[in-house]
């Protein structure tokens, strides 16, 4: 048997290595960058561990029938599951190891727009004493909407750390009911009012056929121009030429991203110099602790596959 580590960004594969080498099988590790790389990285693989590289339809081929197909994360958008469905592959993510640093760093990148730090803190540094000027507009937390785009686990985790701010919250959600949503204290309601009516808008939805692309020119155009966004999910929901144009148009007024279309962010993005903008570069999981819980969660997943077991977290096929 065999386990392949496409690609990964830890020092070490120390719990990865000794699961596989427990479980009787051959480790290897690569750095792919490419789909063409993954697919030549993985051919025979029994298990195949992946980051940020492709795993497409060559590589679904490549693989041993049945074989068991791992990412390391959260989303799981670089697997190709319809390529993977026709080779019977079993896919599985760790969509637990991070929610809490995720929701301790949306949070802090929601108060930090909110507050407009990064504004203050500039002014201050250009010789510019003039609080009001750079605060207004500014409304006070018990008196701001604050809207969930999607309010599932991690959604869920940034409501609770927020409640003690005051913040009236709503959620556009088609996965919640208002039942669910009076009992979390939120209000429910429909894409629309969301735009219209939120502060701000945390975006914690997942990147589908009816969410990508979905924060476009027209929907941004439907925003308040004091209204800001915190987009700590998945990239593919925002069209980054727009955001950059309505930042630099003052369509809205801010907005924090930690992940984007294609990471690294390129050189020549838009978002680079687009006003009001704060930048983070996919850091929202990291803490200590997570690599370690992220890499021993993979670890069970490989001594899983290679007992004939299904994964213990199964991408939705």
């Amino acid at each position: 048997m065999k386990v392949v580590v496409t690609d990964y960004t830890f020092p070490a594969l120390v719990q990865e290595e000794a699961a596989a080498k427990a479980g009787g099988a051959e480790f290897a590790a690569f750095q792919c960058k490419s789909a063409d790389e993954v697919a030549a990285a993985v051919a025979g693989a029994d298990v195949a561990v992946v980051q940020f590289a492709a795993f497409g339809p060559a590589a679904a081929a490549a693989v041993k029938p049945g074989a068991a197909v791992i990412r390391y994360g959260v989303g799981y958008d670089n697997i190709d599951l319809t390529a993977a469905r026709a080779h019977g592959l079993l896919v599985g993510y760790v969509p637990d190891y991070c929610a809490d640093e995720v929701a301790d760093h949306t949070a802090a990148a929601a108060l930090t727009l909110l507050r407009k730090l990064p504004q203050l803190d500039a002014s201050v540094r250009r010789a510019e004493w003039a609080a009001v000027k750079i605060c207004r507009p500014m409304k006070p937390f018990n008196q701001t909407v604050f809207g969930f785009f999607g309010l599932g686990q991690i959604g869920r985790a940034v409501l609770a750390r927020l409640k003690g701010f005051g913040f009236d919250y709503i959620a556009a959600d088609p996965g919640l009911t208002a039942a669910d949503a009076a009992v979390l204290g939120v209000r429910l309601v429909d894409n629309a009012t969301l735009l219209a009516t939120a502060d701000i808008i945390s975006l914690h939805a997942p990147a589908t056929a009816l969410t990508t692309g979905y924060f476009n020119a027209e929907r941004l155009a439907q925003m308040q121009p004091h209204a800001v966004i915190v987009n700590s999910a998945r990239g593919l929901l925002i069209v980054e030429e727009d955001m950059a144009e309505a930042l630099k148009a003052g369509t809205i007024a801010g907005a924090a991203l930690d992940v984007f279309r294609t990471e690294p962010l390129p050189a020549d993005s838009p978002l680079r110099d687009a006003p009001n903008l704060l930048l983070t570069p996919h850091a929202a999981w990291y803490s200590d602790a997570a690599i370690g819980r992220l890499q021993g969660l993979v670890a069970q997943d490989i001594a899983r596959a290679l007992r004939g077991e299904g994964p213990r977290k199964p991408v939705p096929m």
